[in-house]
């Protein structure tokens, strides 16, 4: 694969490997512990926390890859766009902007 250079070219394609709905939903699921888990961690000042945020994030991410749509994250090649594509793709899915059924997507680019 050829080097991406910006960030929406990174999101087609990020989309584009997130293209099982049961990957999306675990995405989705593990998104919002982690916002959950450090609103938590911060209102209760429950510090250790912290250490749960990445476990679930990345957790239901890793078994939706490995299990449904069977590809490599592409953490590990793009970590920080990965990181902003899945917080882009969580709340386009939480407004409606695409599906988790990816055939319901529309227009992502904007």
């Amino acid at each position: 694969m050829n080097r991406i250079k910006t960030f929406n070219e990174f999101y087609i394609f990020y989309l584009s490997e997130h293209s099982n709905k049961t990957c999306r939903l675990l995405h989705f699921i593990g998104t919002t512990l982690v916002f959950l888990l450090a609103f938590l961690a911060i209102y209760i000042h429950k510090p250790l926390l912290w250490i749960f945020v990445p476990i679930a994030g990345y957790g239901f991410a890793w078994i939706g890859h490995l299990i449904f749509e069977k590809n490599k994250p592409a953490t590990f090649q793009y970590p920080l766009w990965s990181l902003a594509s899945d917080f882009k793709m969580y709340f386009h899915i939480l407004f409606g902007k695409i599906a988790m059924d990816t055939s319901r997507d529309k227009n992502v680019n904007q």
